[in-house]
């Protein structure tokens, strides 16, 4: 008598028990020679890797570790991506982190590892004084011996502020041969953090800082006192609603900041053509209309179009930006030190960043005669143009 069962779609013959049970002896003892087989070869395969890797295990702590806290529901994907690509081997991100959380984070993960762990403690979320108050909180939580780094750039604010700064500052110095310290700065969207944050820089390298409203005074009051309070600085809120209003800023103005929201212009070509003592102005926004009109993404020192003020567009602080952050991770890495980075150590950075750049320029002038040409003037972009530069490709 024979069977027939479909085992994966196929037909197998099956005879009667006699026959079976020889075929599973013959099987089994099949088997039991393949079962030698594999594992000699498998012995073969331990003794063949074990033999030649010599290779002795990472102490401890060596690995560079990265623990981003957040506020919001969400670590932003940006500083998780430069963390990594900065050096950090592991980023563990934490969203919905409130200020009472900090300690028990912070203490559980330098006491996971032993004393000296590379181990690092990052601070996002979009708020400044909230991101300084964590800062504070995660160095609290830390002994000696178990302390690590700590940086805080709440949505990117501490690290772009210091980029603009540093840029304009870059301009004043190759075109009028000064610095901040005296020259009027007003800057425009100064509620929001990269706002602030510059305002704060630029205060603290002696300028004298306008902070405008785009609706009520107060909510500038409020920050011009935190300022004060807490980085030393003073701050002068003004108003600024309507385009007269901004023409009188202007009037009074060396430099212009401008940190809007992204595709908002604040202040129109005509503004700026009326206000011939404005040096220099820079804006973050990248996202067309920008926040200056007739502003060029890649200008770096080169003329608004209609007027003499110097232009610094959203790009080339991106490159500083980039760079700054980059920088402030790998000291992170390599510092043996706890650090505690704010936007004071990222302006530093940034400073260095563009005057590494700028030092770059003259010796390119300095090639041999023979390759030397004479450069002939950017012309001005029309609209058109600008508007090629600034949308993306399809």
């Amino acid at each position: 008598m024979r069977t027939s069962v479909e085992l994966g779609g196929r037909g197998l013959s099956r005879a009667n028990k006699k026959p079976r049970a020889a075929s599973h002896k013959k099987t089994a003892s099949k088997a039991s020679k393949t079962r030698g087989g594999v594992k000699a070869i498998g012995d073969q395969g331990k003794a063949k890797r074990a033999a030649p890797r010599g290779r002795k295990e990472a102490p401890l702590g060596t690995l560079p570790i990265l623990y981003m806290l957040s506020p919001q529901k969400f670590m932003s994907p940006f500083d998780c991506n430069m963390a990594v690509d900065s050096g950090f081997k592991v980023v563990l991100p934490y969203d919905n982190v409130g200020l009472g959380d900090v300690a028990g984070l912070v203490q559980d993960a330098i006491f996971s590892r032993p004393p000296g762990a590379r181990t690092g403690v990052f601070i996002g979320g979009k708020d400044v004084t909230l991101a300084l108050d964590m800062m504070k909180a995660a160095r609290a939580a830390m002994v000696p011996s178990f302390e690590v780094s700590v940086f805080a750039d709440p949505g990117g604010s501490f690290t772009t502020a210091a980029a603009m700064v540093a840029c304009v500052e870059r301009v004043l110095k190759r075109n009028y041969g000064r610095g901040l310290k005296g020259l009027r700065v007003t800057v425009f969207g100064a509620m929001g953090v990269v706002g602030f944050s510059s305002a704060v820089v630029a205060a603290n390298e002696g300028a004298k800082v306008r902070i405008v409203a785009h609706d009520t005074l107060e909510p500038l009051e409020e920050l011009a006192r935190l300022a004060k309070e807490q980085f030393g600085v003073e701050l002068e809120p003004v108003a600024g609603q309507t385009d007269t209003l901004k023409g009188k800023l202007l009037a009074v103005s060396d430099v212009v900041l401008t940190a809007g929201p992204a595709g908002v212009n604040i202040l129109p070509r005509l503004l700026l053509s009326r206000a011939p003592g404005v040096l220099v102005a820079a804006d973050v926004n990248a996202v067309n209309p920008f926040g200056i009109e007739g502003m060029d993404l890649f200008m770096n020192g080169t003329p608004l179009p209609g007027c003499s003020t110097l232009g610094v567009g959203a790009l080339a602080i991106g490159d500083v930006k980039y760079k700054t952050q980059a920088g402030l991770f790998r000291r992170m890495i390599a510092s043996k030190e706890p650090l505690d980075l704010d936007f004071r150590h990222a302006f530093e950075l940034a400073r260095e960043i563009v005057t590494e750049q700028a030092a770059k320029k003259p010796a390119e002038k300095a090639r041999p005669a023979k390759n030397r040409q004479a450069k002939p003037q950017r012309p001005r972009r029309s609209k058109a143009a600008t508007a090629a530069v600034a949308l993306p490709a399809a």
